[in-house]
């Protein structure tokens, strides 16, 4: 879960929405340390065959209107692949260092 400004966030629930966007092909949501909400919602994507590129604008607008402002990602990273653990789990660990390093 993702506390951002004292609300909760479910990441599920973010990935389960954008899986709809035409360009994503999967999505991992995580939350990034924050000085002002305590933490942010960042989205890594992996973009569908074809498209090579997606900002934070597009997603905001995709989100418009169907889902809490406090829920739309503040960062999306495209990324080639997610790091993943041995038994085949994506590692949310190594995704928000990723973030943070930005």
């Amino acid at each position: 879960m993702i506390i951002r400004g004292g609300e909760n966030v479910y990441p599920r629930e973010i990935e389960e929405f954008l899986y709809r966007h035409p360009k994503i092909a999967d999505v991992q949501v995580v939350g990034v340390p924050d000085e002002r909400y305590g933490e942010e919602v960042l989205a890594c994507v992996i973009l569908r065959d074809g498209y090579d590129n997606l900002t934070v604008e597009e997603v905001a607008e995709f989100c418009r209107d169907r889902l809490a402002h406090y829920k739309v990602p503040r960062y999306v990273r495209v990324m080639d692949a997610f790091p993943m653990t041995v038994s085949g789990k994506v590692r949310k660990v190594e995704l928000r260092r990723v973030g943070v390093a930005g």
